[in-house]
């Protein structure tokens, strides 16, 4: 049990260091919108954003930054979350390749990118929380 639990961590942790060398991106936001900034080598992304009451939205972007806009009129106070997977420009190979009945049998795949976070949203715009600290 522990073998595995340790092989489970180790790739983890290879997969996250090999992503976060690559790309970087860094999210930014307006009063109505959110994307994401140094988006070099990444494709085909994702970001699916979790409102305050559970609602979820998708919104996919084959090249560039998705960007997610607030509802006008219709945005909840609260914290947002999300999460955002795309492609990456790096290529993996297949460790065992599936014959899945097309003409060729893919033997390598890029390699994804996964970061998750959060904003928040205050009077209907997103707002940059102050950081408080205790002194």
């Amino acid at each position: 049990m522990r073998l595995v639990y340790a092989i489970v961590v180790l790739f983890c942790g290879v997969l996250s260091a090999a992503a976060s060398d690559t790309v970087d991106p860094v999210q930014q936001h307006n009063s109505n919108a959110v994307w994401f900034e140094n988006w070099i080598g990444l494709s085909s992304a994702t970001l699916v954003v979790s409102a305050p009451n559970g609602k979820t939205v998708s919104v996919y972007a084959a090249n560039g930054t998705p960007v997610y806009e607030l509802e006008r009129g219709a945005a909840l106070d609260g914290v947002y979350r999300y999460e955002l997977n795309a492609a990456t420009e790096e290529v993996e190979d297949i460790a065992n390749p599936i014959d899945n009945g097309r003409e060729q049998v893919a033997t390598s795949q890029t390699k994804s990118f996964f970061m998750s976070g959060s904003f928040v949203v205050s009077r209907g715009v997103i707002i940059t929380p102050e950081d408080i600290k205790e002194e």
